[in-house]
């Protein structure tokens, strides 16, 4: 006689299957041939379709409650190959209402008693966890959505930046893009510099061109200008046909006599790359030079937002400035006027003759007027920036920057290894002041 035969199969049963009385789950045994022999009340509540499904087949009790065919299957095969199967997802409306359940199920072997082998498992409710599981992935992919939009939205607002970027002076653009402050109407009174530049009869040389022959002349002529500007840390203000208007001073300075060199250099480059650029228009068929005239200024102007609220430009308004235009137009072809304020500011690093006095349309009072012809330091072949000045063996230090001193240092070490190695190979002293 078996251990088994000792005692009651229902309450064995019944016994082994107490742990599942009070369960949260939707619990259930079944024999070897998957015969329901026993459910707890949570699965009478949870599908109260079913009915009494005492001695059911199981697979066909999942059929009844909507499961889908490969589920079922799927049930049945990994319970034979590997006994025990998971479906995490099942569906199954119940008066309408659509309910989300898990099914694990397991093969019972017990040695000791016969009848508890069979098929125990349970349904988990998974319905507000597939619920929290659909709003997440919800806000996921309205987030996914909302940052392909700003992508999309930052990538136009760098298109439109670039475009904008065309149409500002490279410090303006800086100033405005970096700026917290919104105030649009912030006007200052600087000591600045301010270059204009003019082609000698380009009306007349115009009207005889093609659209296109124009447009490549006076875009050569105005990007090679702009390039120039920008590389001597000049503000381009404006284009106006194929004047150009700079000024020096704002929003960076590096103090009034370094700002009036660099406009002063930036107008010899121009000059000189205007002469480089003849031989191009040239074998454009342009055979006429293009001749230009240029006036700088120096004085205190007020620079800031002008216009109105549906257009602003960012310019600077004063007399310097409009003696500078006037200094332009009184200019010879291909020679740079400069104010006596700019002229006593570069006297000691340029070449300069006097001119004499004008009387500028507009003014009450003569002017003096100096021709700038070039940059001392030049001589050597190197540009000042206006903390040393090298002329062959003779260092000059000119420091009006305390900021400048560690650079100042730096380049006077460097030509004391230079005077030194000089010296070797010379087999002699260093010459020199």
């Amino acid at each position: 006689m078996e251990i088994e035969d000792f005692f009651n199969q229902d309450n064995i049963v019944d016994l082994s299957f107490f742990n599942f009385r009070n369960a949260i789950t939707a619990a259930y045994f079944a024999d070897s041939d998957l015969r329901i022999l026993k459910v707890n009340d949570n699965f009478k509540s949870f599908f109260p379709i079913l009915g009494n499904v005492s001695d059911a087949y199981f697979p066909d009790v999942l059929k009844q409650l909507g499961v889908a065919d490969e589920d079922v299957q799927t049930f049945s095969e990994k319970l034979i190959n590997d006994g025990k199967v998971l479906i995490p997802d099942i569906s199954i409306t119940i008066d309408g209402e659509e309910r989300v359940y898990s099914l694990l199920s397991a093969v019972t072997n017990d040695e000791s008693f016969s009848y508890l082998n069979g098929v125990q498992g349970q349904f988990v409710d998974r319905t507000r966890e597939n619920e929290l599981r659909k709003q997440q992935e919800l806000l996921l992919a309205e987030k996914i959505r909302d940052r392909e939009l700003i992508e999309e939205k930052t990538k136009k607002l760098e298109d439109l930046a670039n475009r904008l970027a065309k149409y500002l002076s490279p410090q303006i653009y800086q100033s405005i893009f970096a700026s917290t402050n919104k105030s649009t109407t912030n006007f200052a009174r600087k000591n600045l510099t301010v270059f204009f530049s003019d082609i000698e009869q380009f009306t007349e040389i115009s009207d005889g061109m093609e659209p296109e022959r124009l447009a490549f002349v006076i875009n050569t002529y105005l990007g090679e200008m702009s390039n120039i500007a920008i590389e001597h840390g000049g503000t381009i203000d404006k284009f106006i046909g194929d004047a150009v208007m700079v000024f020096f001073g704002d929003p960076e300075t590096e103090g009034e006599a370094i700002d009036a060199i660099k406009c002063a250099r930036m107008a010899l480059r121009m000059r000189q790359r205007v002469d480089e650029l003849k031989d191009v228009w040239l074998s454009k068929g342009i055979s006429k030079p293009l001749r230009v005239r240029m006036g700088i200024s120096t004085g205190f102007c007020t620079v800031g937002n002008f216009g109105s609220d549906q257009r602003l430009d960012y310019t600077v308004l004063g007399g310097p400035v409009n003696l500078a235009a006037r200094l332009q137009t009184a200019a010879e072809p291909d020679t740079i006027l400069v104010s006596e304020t700019t002229y006593l500011l570069v006297r000691d690093d340029a070449e300069c003759n006097h001119i004499g006095e004008i009387t500028p349309k507009g003014f009450s009072r003569p002017v003096q007027t100096y021709q700038l012809n070039g940059i001392v330091a030049e001589a050597s072949g190197q540009e000042s920036d206006g903390t040393l000045i090298r002329v062959g063996e003779h260092v000059e230090v000119s420091i009006s920057d305390t900021d400048n001193i560690r650079e100042a240092i730096i380049e006077l070490k460097r030509i004391e290894e230079e005077f030194e190695e000089m010296s070797q190979n010379k087999g002699g002293g260093i010459g020199g002041n």
